[in-house]
């Protein structure tokens, strides 16, 4: 892999996967569904339609395209979700393929789907012009892709400058924040793509409280129990007090309850 800006992106990638492989991010990505389903609707894949679904996880979005009897392939490099994917599907009766690889290399020929998807996935690849290059390779001439990306404001920029605050990125990284703005976007997929469309769309994240949000990252999600077991006891509550402070900041439920509002980037783009 390239070594950009002296980045060894080998190096990063294995312990970026290292430390999504810590906890268990299906327990996360039930919170995703939303977002999945709003991608697919807006990307409208028919059935027989060759279905890419990039960083897949459990599989969320690709199991959306698989119930449209779409010919759907997911690929993670976590080996635990894709195992967590083929039994979900399994579990619902439905069709799909799942795969252990990595969205900087994509194990598949040119022009191999007719629709590319990608919830919260893709943009975490380390080396973004990488990702983006295989992402528009294995898509067809004409055929659509669809990301639904975290963007720089509200809870997803806020949470994860927060997470960045106490497990700092390697240094000459891209943010992942970067495929959620209009710019990054254009410099990523622009010369690949014959129209881009990004609109600003809410996910709505149910828990049974702010502490239980904050709980449920801490126990399942890597880069947060990452975060976390990295740091000096003191540390580790001053963490717990800013996931905390985040979560209130976007709760719009007065019941007790929390009902965090994400906004994110749905973005629709045409490969050239």
């Amino acid at each position: 892999m390239s070594h950009d800006k002296g980045v060894d992106y080998q190096a990063v990638t294995a312990r970026q996967k290292e430390v999504w492989a810590t906890g268990d991010f299906h327990e996360i990505a039930r919170q995703n569904v939303v977002m999945a389903d709003a991608l697919c609707a807006a990307v409208d894949p028919h059935a027989g339609e060759r279905v890419l679904d990039i960083a897949c996880g459990s599989g969320t979005a690709a199991l959306v395209a698989a119930r449209r009897y779409c010919d759907v392939t997911g690929i993670d490099y976590v080996p635990a979700l894709i195992e967590r994917a083929r039994l979900r599907a399994a579990a619902d009766g439905l069709d799909a393929h799942f795969q252990v690889a990595d969205a900087q290399a994509l194990p598949f020929t040119d022009a191999s789907f007719d629709v590319i998807l990608s919830v919260y996935g893709v943009q975490f690849a380390p080396d973004q012009q990488r990702a983006a290059s295989e992402l528009l390779r294995v898509c067809r001439p004409g055929g659509r892709i669809g990301l639904a990306t975290p963007i720089p404001k509200g809870w997803s920029g806020d949470f994860f400058a927060t997470n960045a605050k106490y497990m700092p990125p390697p240094p000459g990284l891209q943010p992942p924040l970067r495929w959620g703005t209009e710019a990054g976007l254009e410099a990523l997929l622009g010369a690949g793509t014959s129209a881009i469309a990004s609109e600003e769309h809410t996910a709505l994240q149910y828990y049974r409280s702010v502490e239980h949000a904050v709980d449920v990252f801490l126990s399942y999600f890597g880069p947060a129990i990452r975060a976390s077991t990295a740091s000096t006891e003191d540390a580790r509550e001053q963490f717990r007090h800013d996931l905390h402070t985040v979560f209130s900041r976007y709760n719009r439920a007065l019941d007790g309850t929390a009902v965090i509002e994400n906004r994110y980037f749905l973005t629709l783009a045409t490969r050239a």
